[in-house]
């Protein structure tokens, strides 16, 4: 999961390893066509113009993306008066794009025509609602984001004095955020556009532990502790310097503020239901959100019945691998059982679950040729998700910084290891790591695509391809154990339980309660796991449909061309159309498939 959603990176629609591939074993990225017409170079320029904006709009999402450009910027988007500016300049390069002759373009820049006027209607459209009002929550925060960048191992390279001084430029840029956040939920308690109460409570202890009786006892001040040796003293003295002044004198006082505010003023108001529908212009809104995050105009209802559907489908297959795996009960109990056996929870420590993803990935290494004439040079590294943000993580990707300074990075999080299930790691690596969210996110880079489609992405894509690559464990032969296989399953059935409890929770007025339940019956979860997952899909509406909507599109893409290709049909062809070009809406994915399919006849 790659996990950046707020508006702003939304609203252009919001994008989100292993060791790595030699150089030398991966194939070479396949440059995408380009001739410099004068309906190119406009629409070349304009693309430019479009990425560069969004990323000083969102320069930490921008980061996050692996452009290191603005790395000392934090952005104000949530302010009103940038927000009116972004979507002016939205609606302008809206304008620009619809002068521009589709038809005389290349098939390279057409592409980027369909995915810049997807991105643009999908800001525009999400323009009206006022998702500024909602600026924190328990799954993204500005404040947190910062505060794990404080280790150096994330999207911040703290290695250089200019580093620690960007880092710094963006604590202080924190202070004017938190206030600005403040004034926004105030605004949104007067409007009736608030959270619900039981993801903000999750909140409030991550804001606590950033409160510091002094600098030096700050998370914020970790990067001093970790200087580097090879800092001449004045740039000790000057840095360490900057960073007390900033922590004690600004940045302590407004987190002491915001915290406050969450407790006293905002938890009271906060509301009792548990979906979108329950705001303003819900339904519209969601419905907005689901467009952009699934790439379709699918409709929650049709989303409700696919997902109902998928979920009977897999129950079927728990049917036949339960017995494999000593389980002779009905299927639908399967991952209680599963949940309960004391052989699938085999660690006592964080290093033991990271060395069996190291050894997944040195296995998976040797069967990737077989599948891939296309992959990724950047490296991919395996870490542990920092303590902070543990509690409320989910396991994701980070992708490498273009500039080579950081890899790839699959991040684990195990929260107590005694408690960590082994079934379900092939396929986590799988969609995390090699050949899910790497192989996608890495080779982006690596395409000579313009920046808004080397950076920027979609849901559906993103997600779904790497749910799809969970599939090709079949291909690889790492499902033969029945418990590697039940493992599949169950990430898949908890793929298409999305589908039910996100439209369900959105769009049909279910309870938070009702989407615990769900969760527990389905997927034998405990309350605790099912309360975590219910309460992200509360505030995150319609991000979680990507995953499933995407992976079966692909699906039927790839049964669409063996059909049609029948003895000519490759594999490895098909991955390479399918990721060739970069991040795609799913309707841009399909017209390019079924090209490829006819000219391959």
């Amino acid at each position: 999961m790659k996990h950046i959603f707020k508006l702003g990176a939304l609203a252009a629609a919001a994008v989100l390893a292993c060791a790595p591939l030699s150089p030398a074993a991966a194939a070479p990225a396949a440059k995408a066509e380009r001739v410099d017409t004068q309906p190119g170079k406009t629409i070349n320029k304009l693309a430019d113009e479009y990425y560069d904006a969004v990323a000083r709009f969102e320069p930490v999402y921008a980061s996050e993306g692996g452009d290191n450009r603005f790395i000392d910027q934090l952005g104000l988007s949530i302010a009103p008066k940038n927000r009116e500016r972004q979507f002016a300049l939205y609606r302008d390069y809206l304008k620009r794009l619809q002068a521009i002759p589709r038809d005389k373009l290349n098939s390279r820049d057409q592409t980027s025509y369909d995915i810049l006027k997807f991105e643009l209607d999908t800001a525009l459209r999400l323009a009206q609602y006022p998702e500024h009002l909602l600026p924190v929550d328990q799954m993204v925060s500005m404040p947190v984001i910062l505060a794990n960048y404080a280790s150096g191992q994330g999207a911040q390279p703290l290695s250089t004095v200019k580093d620690y001084k960007a880092y710094l430029n963006r604590l202080t840029q924190l202070t004017p955020w938190i206030d600005q956040a403040i004034v926004n939920m105030r605004a949104g308690i007067k409007a009736g556009i608030v959270h619900p109460r039981e993801p903000m409570q999750s909140l409030l202890p991550q804001l606590r532990q950033l409160l510091a009786a002094t600098p030096e006892a700050s998370i914020f001040y970790t990067p001093i502790k970790n200087m580097p040796a090879t800092f001449s003293a004045s740039d000790k003295r000057s840095v360490s310097e900057g960073y007390r002044k900033i922590i004690g004198g600004k940045l302590n006082p407004a987190l002491n503020r915001l915290a406050s505010f969450v407790e006293k003023e905002y938890l009271p108001a906060t509301r009792s239901t548990a979906g979108w529908g329950a705001l303003p212009d819900g339904a519209a809104w969601y419905q907005a959100r689901v467009a952009a995050m699934t790439t379709t105009d699918l409709k929650p209802e049709q989303i409700h019945e696919i997902g109902q559907k998928e979920v009977a489908r897999i129950q079927g297959e728990y049917a036949q691998i339960g017995p494999k795996m000593g389980y002779n009960g009905p299927a639908a109990g399967l991952p209680k059982w599963v949940s309960e056996q004391p052989k699938f929870k085999p660690f006592t420590s964080d290093q033991q679950v990271i060395d069996v993803f190291r050894e997944l990935d040195a296995k998976v290494r040797t069967k990737l040729p077989a599948l891939f004439t296309l992959r990724p040079k950047s490296p991919l590294d395996l870490r542990l998700e920092p303590e902070l943000s543990r509690a409320t993580a989910s396991d994701h990707y980070t992708p490498p910084a273009v500039d080579g300074s950081r890899p790839g990075v699959f991040w684990s999080v195990v929260n107590d290891p005694k408690d960590y299930g082994s079934t379900g790691m092939v396929t986590l690596y799988l969609h995390e790591g090699q050949p899910g969210h790497h192989f996608h996110i890495a080779l982006v880079q690596e395409l000579g695509l313009p920046n808004f489609r080397k950076f920027g992405g979609n849901n559906a894509f993103t997600e779904g391809w790497a749910l799809y690559a969970e599939t090709l464990g079949k291909e690889m032969g790492l499902f033969d154990k029945p418990e590697d296989y039940f493992g599949h399953l169950n990430d898949e059935m908890l793929r298409a339980a999305r589908l039910v409890v996100d439209t369900g929770i959105h769009a049909k007025g279910w309870s938070r309660e009702q989407g615990i339940k769900y969760f527990q019956e389905t997927l034998g979860y405990s309350e605790h796991e099912a309360r975590a997952q219910i309460e992200r899909y509360m505030v995150w509406p319609g991000q979680a449909l990507g995953y499933k909507i995407g992976s079966l599109k692909i699906i039927e893409l790839r049964k669409r061309a063996e059909a049609a290709l029948g003895g000519k049909f490759s594999l490895p062809k098909f991955h390479e159309i399918v990721l060739g070009e970069g991040t795609l809406p799913l309707a841009v994915l399909e017209a390019k498939v079924d090209k490829w399919i006819a000219e391959s006849k």
